[in-house]
């Protein structure tokens, strides 16, 4: 007899007769989850999971949940904050990577799912591509490189034209033949380089290089670049994703257009490109004009202007006729004659007007010349003399005699101020009697008993005490 996984009896195997017939053991949901998860991780462990990660969700807490996925089957996985590894701290997980995830195999209980819990986490092929591609177009972008006020117009019938591209592939064939179609004009410079393998993006950004020296010594007068190939895998085109490209195609003082793979590709040199063509055929259609549309806007405006040509003839042949029809030579003539005549009648009229005002200005002149006489500089000048000395003279007198007035005048004043001064009345035998603080008694109510006086005399103080 065999046992499952939990220790009960196989129901496909007979039970032998002779035993008795065991119950069922039967278990809860915890302990069936439980049981499993314990078997998955004593049995299976650690695991390496290569996969696409989808359903992609990072919470507050830093904890990171996705899908990992093939063409058959997913597994969930769950990355927690505490575990992130020192070999994943520059890889930035989104939906669509191809990874390598190495972390335990268990069992969520709570959902009865199984779950890997991730520890590391590396990218596999193309997403390791992928995730350099970011790094590096973060990188640039933050330098300013796909800023698009620094990328340039193109010139819109360009003469020469350099393609940097492989020689032999399809890609250049395209582009050869659309240009010679549209703009058989163009003189199409190719620089031969490799467009895959070891090497090749230093060939590029060199060419590119070469070109510029060689516009700028007027060799070639470069006008358009075009850097590019056909289409491929992520592989295929990784050199247009190298940042020397990039640097030679922002560093190009020629406008260069980028042109790699197909519609759905993009590449570090078409951010970095004056313009992005989705293929090199669209780029080839991009750069040049259509001759036979010229051609065609050519003779539609050759049409117009021959059309408004012929009508503004045909309007001024029209009014030369209407001229020479309502003008004769007499009645030219007659108009002549009387604008000659009114010329002369204006010239009269202007002699006269001037011969008034010659007149007028003479007689002003006259006149002024006559008030001037009377007020003679130099006479004007004797009277003044003659006033201001008679002032000078009446000053001189007046200023002793006005002093001498004022003296007088003080002198009597100082004479009655000295007969009416206190002084002199004590003089004459008079005194003046006060209290010890200065106030003059003018009556025997003013000097109570025990009062201080102070009588002044002529020559000098006398003090007593009222009783």
């Amino acid at each position: 007899m065999t046992v499952d996984l939990f220790g009960t009896p196989d129901p496909l195997e007979p039970t032998p007769a002779a035993a008795p017939r065991a119950e069922p053991r039967v278990l809860s949901v915890s302990q069936l989850t439980r049981a499993v998860r314990e078997t998955l991780e004593d049995h299976v462990g650690v695991v390496w999971v290569e996969g696409e990660i989808s359903n992609y969700r990072k919470q507050p807490s830093g904890h990171q949940y996705f899908t990992l996925k093939d063409a058959q089957s997913q597994v969930s996985c769950v990355w927690f904050a505490r575990g992130w590894g020192l070999r994943t701290k520059a890889l930035a997980l989104a939906d669509g990577m191809q990874v390598q995830v190495r972390g335990n195999l268990t069992v969520y209980e709570a959902r009865g799912q199984y779950q890997i819990n991730v520890q590391v986490v590396e990218a596999a092929g193309a997403g390791l591509l992928l995730a350099k591609f970011e790094a590096l177009k973060r990188k640039l972008e933050a330098e300013g490189l796909f800023d698009p006020a620094r990328k340039r117009p193109l010139p819109k019938f360009p003469a020469t034209i350099a393609l940097v591209t492989s020689p032999t592939g399809a890609a250049v064939r395209d582009m050869l033949n659309i240009l010679g179609r549209r703009a058989p004009w163009v003189r199409v410079i190719i620089s031969p380089v490799r467009v895959q393998g070891q090497g090749a993006a230093q060939e590029i950004a060199t060419a590119l290089a070469e070109l510029n020296e060689l516009s700028q010594r007027g060799v070639l007068p470069l006008e358009v670049i075009v850097v590019g190939r056909g289409g491929g895998s992520i592989e295929d085109l990784w050199e247009f994703n190298e940042e020397i490209v990039a640097r030679a195609i922002v560093q190009s003082a020629v406008p260069v257009v980028s042109a790699v793979g197909h519609e759905i590709d993009f590449t570090i040199a078409d951010f970095a490109a004056d313009l992005r063509a989705p293929t090199p055929s669209a780029a080839a259609e991009l750069i040049v004009p259509d001759a036979e549309d010229l051609q065609r806007q050519i003779s539609a405006s050759g049409s117009r202007l021959r059309r408004a040509t012929a009508g503004m003839m045909a309007r001024e042949r029209s009014r030369l006729d209407f001229l020479a029809r309502s003008v004769s030579p007499q009645g030219l003539a007659r108009r002549l004659r009387e604008c000659a005549q009114r010329v002369d009648m204006a010239g009269e009229i202007l002699r006269r007007k001037l011969r008034e005002r010659c007149l007028t200005a003479e007689r002003h002149l006259v006149e002024l010349r006559a008030r001037l006489r009377q007020h003679l500089p130099d006479q004007r000048a004797a009277l003044l003399r003659h006033q201001l000395s008679t002032t000078l003279a009446r000053l001189l007198k007046c200023g002793p005699a006005h002093l001498l007035s004022r003296r007088q005048r003080f002198a009597q004043v100082a004479a009655l101020l000295k007969a009416l001064s206190p002084e002199s009345t004590l003089a004459r035998g008079y005194s003046i009697t006060t209290t010890e603080d200065g106030r003059i008694v003018q009556s025997v109510q003013n000097a109570p008993s025990r009062t201080r006086l102070v009588t002044r005399i002529r020559d000098g103080e006398i003090k007593s005490v009222v009783e």
